[in-house]
């Protein structure tokens, strides 16, 4: 399928996929900055965003595209942040970013300037202390990336990087894995749809292929067999391993989840990370908003199992995370075992994220609800709430273990 760029000089369409990715990316760097600008004696941020696939600002509908969004975002968690930490005695937090957005096309780009220059006034008179440094380019994005790579090499730590392009082959794989390894501080937004890239590795890894669709009956070298299946539940876990398969190898956090559409599984907005707090916030998010799709398990081994013969539907919602919950109460004590019988809460997050779906409040009520762990505090006294878990406790295996537990039991999915 050919994929039909946006015509934003008539005004481009929004379509439903884009909209549900625009609201996780607008929660997203909302709370990024929480984030990132929490330190006490923090006084300056640092931080650069390139949106390699711009367009043109706005949409037909006067819905802002992803470029607007970012300036809205950045003022609106700067001014948020800055407000709780005067109520905290604390000083405030000055944010000095630069903003990178590239089109392939020039006349889009000059649409763009003309949506971001009255936006950029009002910011910069209604909040001093929000420095935004815009730079616009218009060139096809891997030719655009030597002097996107030029302008940040030194000077910033923490990049966020939305790669929304239009099908999948405008992203060269060896690009994404230069980015990746950038910085540790880097994130990657990656958008596709879903039948470009099986199109490109039923040429390029047709073992791959094979192995990923033979539960499905589908012959690799016949892909529109697909369009009658993208819909089914079963295809979105094959597809999702295809994902995960083809990417896990680009940075240690991937989230290889379909954006949720009546239409069926097309669209992917992949996130990628260095560090699981990327990845904790990231989930959050998307239980939060209920946007995407995972087919697999909803615990700690979210691929992790037969897909002839199991794995559910999860789309982030409260039923679905009720399943978690009865999951990770059997995975978490599995997963400490594994170490010993003991482990720092901060050492289960950096291993166990890079293979859920769950969100953080579902993992610390998990920690505390089964029979079999205790949550252990740095002064050795034991945690009896969820929320008050920090990455310094330990997770400690009770000497007294369940009869689960004892017999090495498989809690079904």
């Amino acid at each position: 399928m050919v994929k039909k760029a946006y015509t934003w000089d008539d005004g481009a369409v929004l379509d439903e996929h884009s909209r549900r990715k625009h609201k996780i990316l607008r929660e997203y760097l909302f709370q990024y900055i929480s984030v990132r600008c929490g330190n006490p004696q923090q006084s300056r941020f640092r931080l650069a965003v390139v949106d390699g696939f711009s367009g043109g600002g706005r949409y037909a509908c006067g819905a802002a595209g992803s470029p607007i969004i970012y300036i809205e975002e950045l003022q609106r968690s700067l001014e948020v942040v800055n407000t709780r930490r005067v109520a905290q005695g604390l000083g405030t937090v000055e944010i000095e970013c630069l903003l990178i957005f590239n089109d392939a096309l020039p006349s889009v780009t000059e649409i763009l300037k003309g949506y971001c220059a009255p936006l950029l006034a009002a910011v910069q008179e209604a909040c001093p202390k929000l420095h935004l440094n815009v730079t616009y380019l218009s060139k096809p994005f891997e030719e655009a990336y030597p002097v996107i790579r030029g302008l940040l090499a030194g000077r910033f730590q923490s990049v966020l990087w939305n790669l929304d392009q239009c099908g999948h082959a405008q992203v060269d794989f060896s690009t994404l894995s230069e980015i990746m390894r950038s910085t540790k501080s880097v994130e990657v937004f990656y958008t596709f749809a879903i039948d470009t890239l099986l199109t490109f590795l039923s040429r390029t890894n047709p073992d791959l292929m094979k192995r990923q669709v033979r539960h499905l009956g589908i012959n690799p070298g016949d892909l529109r067999a697909i369009d009658g299946i993208v819909s089914n539940d079963a295809w979105l876990g094959a597809a999702e391993r295809i994902v995960f398969e083809s990417f896990r190898n680009y940075a240690g956090y991937v989230s290889p989840f379909s954006i949720t559409n009546p239409q069926g599984w097309r669209y992917w907005l992949i996130h990628f990370a260095n560090n699981y707090r990327a990845r904790q916030v990231y989930n959050d998010i998307l239980h939060e908003n209920g946007s995407q799709a995972h087919f697999g398990l909803p615990g700690l081994d979210m691929l992790e199992y037969d897909p002839a013969k199991e794995g559910s539907l999860y789309l982030f919602e409260e039923e679905h995370r009720a399943k978690a919950r009865e999951k990770l109460i059997y995975d978490i004590p599995r997963f400490v075992s594994g170490a010993g019988d003991a482990m720092l809460v901060g050492d289960f997050y950096a291993a166990a994220y890079s293979a859920t779906p769950a969100h953080k409040d579902d993992i610390h009520s998990a920690m505390l609800g089964g029979e079999d762990l205790e949550v252990v505090t740095p002064a050795g006294g034991v945690r009896r709430r969820a929320r008050q878990i920090v990455p310094g406790d330990t997770l400690r295996l009770k000497s007294q273990r369940s009869f689960f537990m004892m017999f090495g039991g498989r809690q079904k999915p």
